[in-house]
């Protein structure tokens, strides 16, 4: 089935089951069709040139996600395709600042070694695509590009790093993209890893890690590099920018007595610095702030609490913010690209129910017009409210976290699946969730801990998670569940977890040790074994292995090599009654998918349940929606079996023939590893 013919037939499929959600249930909202959740979206990422004469934005071209362009004031119907990717979606973009080019990078099969591209849409078609040529800036097998700087200043300038000299450092280089021609700034063999340039789009300053995987940062001369400020392994600190006169820099730092992180200037050839800001209510770290890419002020600073917290610097633009809310009701407004000018603006409007409405928001004029709503099919009165949630851990901490309750049904002795987040240096945040509101259409309970480890709840939070895998971040996903079974909320033997990363692991983790608390387990691209894990981190990681060490553990060291093999759910196979669900993207360069190859084969051998799906042409996660519809029509056939939730039996033709294709029978699994034994 084609995208259009399928976009049709889901616009009438969800009008009819919305038409008949009163004969299915007098209260629980129908199900909503799979791929109106996952399927591809329709129109999305909306970005307005520098000049303010384009929008570009994303849509199928062909049956994969391409970059799109139409004149700001026309109808998107008028829009014209630009890119022309055939097997793997454009995911992200962006234009020069000359508004001459826009760039996107692109990997191969989810290898994550990115190369950029760019694209003229004033160059003439080619005869044989129809498109816009699509020049390769950087064409490197097997290196990945990264890019620090498009400065506002050197508007045909990206300075970029490539890793094709040493796997583990990116020098520094100077790319023109209207030849690609580049040029070596700084051959890295300080272990640099990371530059940052003022707002003129010089090279001010860098940060590495040491040997004792301390952050170091440098002011860059020509002399070479000048150590100013440093904070230890268990401390937070960089640089986010700089003043309006490139006077100071703008440091986040949580060193010595700080437990939350906290804006202060510094002085980038001495180091000395100043507290500007922190939480003025004292919860959480320093989220971040926005200036003005005019003249640099600073408009706003935010902080991540249970929800968003906005401080204004600028009060006209604060009186400009809430004339924005009081056209935009009840939902939170996130900023995107702005014209040259900054009189044009892309803003979207999202909630826990609202995947997102976007809108040009003329300044001058005072309009906001909608553009587009982002999986406009989606029934959002069939919802779920996402409200945060806390619990106490085994030891008295406050976790927080998101419940997402199903709709119409009366919150007692719910069947719950919990959902831990990646990282797991990250957390869940507020809005809408994909996985969240498709599990709660199904009848489950969704719990989303932002467990110890976890970001943005101050250092001592963050450091509690140190040598803490499996262990008391584990007990603090345990934890919740049981909250959530004392209060009559979750149904103790109808309970499932799901995850990827270290979502996926955690997932693991939950039946290896814990193994009478899950009913049903869906490891997504998940690690089962930390010493193979850590011997398998990609080399452009170097600067954070450290880091990764001193917060896990060392492998290096006999006490260290032992906590990672207590620690890892491989060690405790033979403890996983619950039956299991393993995905794998076989290109996965984090998680390499010998970790999936273990411990579905130890929980074959044991004779226990396990259903294993590998995508060929995937890395960490899957980015092809076809490849999330097939693995989610598993998801939940699978959780519908063991916790009783409901599901959509239909299955198109095309998503059947995916998940056929990338199921793997565990039989066939070789998943022989050397035998993990402390180092001597």
């Amino acid at each position: 089935m084609n995208n259009l013919v399928r976009t049709a037939a889901l616009k009438v499929a969800a009008a009819t089951i919305v038409a008949m959600s009163s004969l299915t249930n007098a209260q629980q909202p129908p199900i909503i069709d799979r791929a109106l959740f996952f399927g591809e979206v329709e129109i999305s990422g909306a970005q307005i040139s520098p000049d303010g004469q384009w929008i570009t934005f994303l849509k199928p071209y062909k049956g994969t996600r391409n970059i799109w362009i139409k004149k700001a004031g026309e109808s998107f119907d008028k829009a014209r395709p630009l890119s022309g990717e055939s097997s793997r979606p454009v995911r992200g973009y962006f234009w020069s600042r000359n508004s001459k080019f826009v760039l996107y990078a692109q990997d191969n099969a989810g290898d994550e070694n990115f190369n950029v591209y760019a694209i003229d849409p004033a160059a003439a078609a080619d005869e044989k695509t129809g498109l816009p040529p699509t020049r390769a800036l950087t064409n490197l097998k097997g290196v990945r590009t990264m890019i620090y700087a498009v400065p506002r200043a050197k508007p045909d300038v990206l300075y970029i790093g490539l890793n094709d000299r040493d796997p583990r450092w990116h020098d520094l280089y100077e790319l023109h993209i209207s030849t690609g021609e580049k040029k070596l700034v700084r051959k890295n063999t300080d272990n640099i890893a990371g530059w940052d340039f003022d707002n003129a789009g010089n090279l001010r300053l860098a940060a590495r890690t040491n040997s004792a995987g301390d952050t170091e940062l440098l002011s860059v001369n020509d002399a070479g590099f000048k150590v100013i400020y440093s904070c230890s392994v268990f401390e937070q600190c960089g640089v986010i920018g700089f003043d309006p006169h490139n006077a100071k820099a703008y440091l986040i730092t949580n060193k010595g007595s700080l437990n939350f992180i906290e804006l202060e200037s510094m002085d980038p050839a001495s180091g000395a610095s100043a507290k500007m800001e922190s939480d003025p209510e004292k919860r959480v770290d320093f989220g971040g702030m926005t200036t003005s890419d005019v003249d640099h002020r600073i408009l706003y600073t935010s902080y991540e609490d249970d929800r968003v917290r906005r401080y204004f610097h600028d009060k006209a633009f604060e009186k400009e913010y809430l004339w924005l809310q009081s056209q935009l009701a009840g939902k939170e407004i996130g900023f995107g690209s702005a014209s040259h000018d900054e009189n044009l603006w892309i803003v979207s409007a999202h909630s826990d129910t609202e995947p997102g409405s976007t809108y040009l928001w003329d300044r001058k004029a005072k309009t906001v017009t909608l553009q587009y709503r982002i999986r406009e099919e989606l029934p959002r009165e069939s919802l779920s409210e996402r409200k945060p949630y806390h619990y106490k851990s085994s030891d008295g901490l406050d976790i927080p976290a998101y419940l997402t309750l199903p709709k119409g049904l009366e919150p007692k002795n719910l069947p719950l699946i919990v959902l831990p987040h990646g990282g797991p240096w990250g957390r869940d945040s507020w809005g809408y969730d994909t996985f969240a509101q498709f599990l709660s259409n199904r009848g489950y309970a969704v719990l989303q801990p932002n467990f110890r480890a976890s970001t943005g709840y101050g250092k001592k939070f963050l450091n509690a998670g140190n040598g803490e895998w499996g262990r008391k971040m584990q007990d603090d996903i345990t934890w919740g569940v049981k909250a959530l079974v004392a209060d009559g909320t979750a149904d103790p033997k109808r309970i499932g977890i799901a995850g990827g990363s270290y979502g996926g692991y955690a997932t693991l983790a939950g039946v290896a040790f814990t193994p009478d608390v899950y009913a049903a387990a869906f490891a997504i691209v998940a690690p089962s074994n930390l010493i193979t894990l850590l011997d398998a981190i990609p080399p452009y990681w170097e600067a954070g292995r450290k880091q990764m060490y001193t917060r896990m553990a060392d492998p290096l060291t006999l006490e260290g090599r032992q906590l990672l093999i207590d620690e890892s759910p491989l060690t405790k196979a033979k403890q996983i009654v619950t039956p299991l669900v393993v995905v794998q993207g076989k290109n996965d360069p984090r998680v390499n998918i010998r970790e999936s190859d273990q411990i579905v084969a130890a929980v074959r051998d044991n004779g226990k349940p396990v259903e294993y799906l590998v995508a060929p042409d995937e890395g960490h996660g899957f980015a092809r929606p076809i490849n999330n519809l097939a693995m989610v029509t598993k998801m939940e056939e699978f959780f519908a079996k063991y916790l009783g939730g409901r599901y959509q039996q239909e299955v198109p033709d095309d998503v059947a023939a995916k998940l056929k294709a990338i199921t793997v029978d565990p039989k066939t699994v070789n998943g022989k590893v050397t035998v993990n034994t402390p180092a001597h």
